[in-house]
């Protein structure tokens, strides 16, 4: 890993790199920002938008220490253990599916099993908003523990964390560039954790295919931790095609509105 500075600054393809790596890092902060913004607006009001700077603040922090020591996130790839030949052989005679695991793969299982078993726990109370002994506030929203939402910000941040610097080792070998690209991909998602929380707060259709987002990310995490790489391509243009879909349907639903008040007028 190269850390000196002086020559990336008059380096075209250096600057490609940061520029390519800041892309790509804002694209992977997206689910962690859903993330937050679904666990923030639990809160109450006045508390959301510290919970979010709090969480995005621990998610900058975490990059930058896991960057520190980037020599030793390197090695979370290397096979901790191995279970030998699992399941069924494909035509080359290898296993279909991946039988050594490294600490990154043994992270990204549990992130994953997390992430579903969170985003199934949300979708339950959006379906049935007030079940048996949960607490509710004044308004009859139910309430949650600022601790307890930052905790679980906390162990997701981890996650997604790890496969952010990750991703940026295999882009570039230059810290610098990583630590630019980070610290722009994370000033991003502060900007817009406020925005995003409350557009999400405001449309429950768009809660439901966050959480919807979060179950299939969930998956592919799970999958990555077994070795199946599923591109990341696919997932962002299926995330996209679906936000175009329920677009479609909130303008659908305004000009009806619009269209039954002007009938009441």
């Amino acid at each position: 890993m190269d850390w000196n500075i002086a020559p990336l600054l008059s380096d075209p393809a250096a600057w490609a790199a940061l520029v390519t790596l800041i892309i790509m890092e804002v694209v992977l902060g997206i689910d962690n920002l859903i993330f937050i913004s679904i666990l923030t607006n639990k809160l109450p009001e006045h508390q959301r938008p510290r919970a979010r700077r709090i969480g995005i603040g621990l998610a900058l922090v975490m990059r930058l220490a896991l960057l520190s020591t980037i020599a030793i996130i390197v090695t979370l790839t290397v096979p901790l253990f191995d279970l030998g030949v699992v399941g069924s052989l494909d035509e080359h005679g290898t296993p279909t599916f991946e039988t050594a695991f490294s600490w990154r793969d043994l992270i990204l299982i549990a992130g994953g099993l997390f992430l579903v078993w969170k985003a199934t726990k949300e979708i339950h109370h959006s379906v049935d908003p007030t079940p048996t002994g949960d607490v509710l506030d004044k308004k009859g929203i139910v309430a949650a523990n600022f601790g307890a939402i930052i905790f679980q910000i906390i162990l997701l941040d981890l996650v997604f964390s790890i496969d952010s610097i990750l991703t940026a080792v295999g882009m570039t070998d230059h810290v610098p560039i990583m630590f630019v690209a980070v610290i722009v991909a994370v000033t991003v998602m502060l900007l817009a954790a406020d925005p995003v929380a409350n557009f999400i707060h405001k449309n429950p259709t768009i809660v439901m295919l966050a959480l919807g987002f979060l179950l299939m990310i969930g998956m592919v995490l799970i999958a990555e931790g077994f070795g199946v790489h599923v591109p990341k391509g696919y997932i962002y243009a299926a995330m996209a095609f679906s936000a175009l879909v329920e677009g479609l349907n909130m303008l659908s639903r305004g000009a009806q509105k619009k269209k039954a008040a002007e009938k009441q007028t």
